[in-house]
């Protein structure tokens, strides 16, 4: 199986010319999904191939496609499912998006390698060494944080990272880091993105009386909790419940968040175009 996944500008022909391609090289797509953003003349495409009869490899699809593009101006990429990616997780103290990911990870529900969890606690190494994945303690409580993302960064490529995911990792990353894994880089944030951006959302909407809490699913960049947003989910609350309900209740959907933005970005589901996304 192939994924292929596009965003050009919007015109006759797109999807005629690339089922044709298709076609041709005796591909069978088996999922076609189209959006056609009519205020910006703006057109999104994602086609899952079938390959068994497929006459060509991936390579030779790509060299063959590159014309289609450069004549529709096309931002695409083609994926091949048989080479999952690499996943490296982040996180500190609380356990409850990392448990949710790797028990969904071990019932085969996310179709990548989760090769490494880095965190900067160590309580959660029992944890992780359950599920036999490596895990990395790196201090962050010195003065010098420059130097413990640096020791991030070597170790992002010894494992060929290909998406880093913060499963409540409770520290800024670098704007350089931000922008090295800018579409690869997820968070969740325990909050319905734009409210209560940064620290103790939950205090925040407690105090404010908020009807519904919920949580973000980002990309990330360099400006705090305001990347493109992948997914959200929410939940029902009321007069009645204290600060702590809101915390209990807020793990549920953030671990939904979390897994379904994950899901959808393994999947390449997910288009960026500048600070929105196209999710199908």
């Amino acid at each position: 199986m192939l994924t292929l996944v596009i965003s050009c500008p919007d015109g006759i022909g797109i999807v005629a010319r690339v089922s044709q391609f298709i076609a041709d090289i005796q591909g069978s797509v088996v999922e076609s999904n189209q959006h056609s953003d009519v205020e910006d003349n703006w057109f999104y495409m994602r086609n899952v191939i079938n390959t068994e009869q497929m006459r060509i490899n991936i390579d030779q699809f790509r060299q063959q496609f590159a014309n289609i593009a450069q004549q529709y101006n096309m931002q695409w990429h083609v994926k091949d499912h048989a080479l999952k990616p690499n996943v490296v997780l982040f996180a500190s103290q609380t356990s409850h998006c990392l448990a949710d990911i790797l028990h969904r990870w071990h019932r085969g529900e996310l179709d990548c390698h989760i090769v490494a969890v880095i965190s900067n606690h160590q309580n959660l190494q029992p944890l992780v060494d359950f599920y036999n994945i490596a895990y990395h303690y790196i201090d962050m409580t010195m003065s010098d944080k420059h130097a413990a993302f640096q020791q991030v960064e070597q170790l992002l490529d010894h494992y060929r990272a290909d998406t880093l995911v913060l499963a409540r990792f409770m520290q800024i990353i670098p704007d350089a880091l931000c922008d090295k894994y800018f579409g690869r880089l997820l968070n969740i944030h325990h909050s319905f993105l734009p409210s209560f951006i940064g620290a103790n959302p939950y205090q925040r909407a407690f105090d404010r009386g908020v009807k519904l809490i919920g949580a973000t699913c980002h990309y990330v960049t360099a400006k705090l909790d305001d990347g493109p947003i992948i997914e959200q989910e929410v939940i029902r609350v009321n007069h009645s419940c204290s600060q702590q309900d809101l915390i209990r209740l807020g793990k549920d959907v953030e671990q939904l968040a979390l897994a379904r933005g994950l899901r959808y970005h393994l999947e390449d589901r997910v288009i960026i175009k500048g600070n929105k996304t196209i999710v199908f």
